[in-house]
């Protein structure tokens, strides 16, 4: 191979018998490259992403080539690949840039403090909500969003507090095929009047969510503060204080941003 790169994908490559599922360009065909990792799928070899994305080897090799010397992939033993360190590096900036997050770790640490359980603020991306950052006193308290894990927009209390606050025409594209979906519509609309969700068991038996939406100045959703905790202990204490405690902090947050947003804009404006 040119550049003096070689990847070792085995003895022979089994031919391509399918057209490449993206058409669209080399940054749309980098990202499928990435896309193709997952919890259940860690490693892959050249071979392999071939015969998932019928791309030509010489294409395949030149992206992976690329993503390689960017950090974005890694080599891994039997000349297969893994996700790579640049990713690392790219969540520790995200975790200092981000406006939501910088401004959630107080009251994630307040609400730990408060209530038994693990509260986490999860923000999303298309179909896929996931948590972002955590506080618990209990180092053993169970939780149905680790840092990192994704989980589907439309189950939990943190998914239907982000819901709830989504134009009505993404809220269908996201609960199209999604069972019982009426029966969601339903409790959507009373998370977007009351401006908390409760589930009770939803994405993980014996763990009850609370969450309220972290908005922007538009009303639209970045994220959701929640709190889990066993349904023994939620059971033990006032619901209604847990939900003010929540909307309250959220609010709180939603406030912070806002004005975060708008300092930059102002300064510009300012002549002085």
């Amino acid at each position: 191979m040119s550049h003096n790169t070689r990847f070792e994908g085995g003895a022979a490559d089994p031919p391509v018998q399918q057209p490449a599922k993206s058409h669209g360009g080399s940054g749309e065909r980098l990202l499928s490259i990435l896309d193709l990792f997952t919890e259940d799928r860690l490693i892959w070899s050249p071979a392999e992403m071939m015969a998932e994305l019928g791309y030509a080897r010489p294409t395949l090799y030149r992206y992976l080539k690329q993503l390689k010397e960017a950090g974005m992939l890694a080599s891994r033993p039997g000349g297969r690949f893994g996700l790579g360190p640049r990713l690392v590096e790219l969540d520790f900036l995200t975790r200092a840039s981000d406006p939501v997050v910088a401004r959630s770790q107080l009251s994630l640490d307040r609400l730990a403090l408060r209530f038994a359980g693990t509260a986490f603020l999860a923000q999303w991306y298309g179909d896929k909500l996931l948590c972002v950052a955590s506080a618990s006193r209990d180092s053993s308290a169970r939780t149905s969003y680790p840092r990192g894990r994704p989980m589907p927009l439309t189950t939990g209390a943190a998914a239907k507090a982000i819901l709830a606050f989504l134009p009505r025409g993404r809220q269908e594209a996201l609960l199209a095929g999604v069972p019982d979906a009426d029966g969601m519509r339903t409790a959507v609309r009373g998370v977007h009047k009351d401006g908390v969700a409760t589930a009770f068991g939803e994405v993980t038996p014996g763990l009850v969510g609370t969450a309220a939406p972290i908005l922007d100045a538009r009303r639209h959703p970045l994220a959701a503060l929640c709190i889990s905790m066993a349904s023994g202990r939620y059971n033990a204490l006032d619901p209604a204080e847990l939900k003010a405690a929540v909307q309250d902090a959220a609010a709180e947050i939603s406030r912070a941003v806002a004005e975060a947003e708008a300092a930059p804009q102002a300064n510009h404006e300012d002549p002085g």
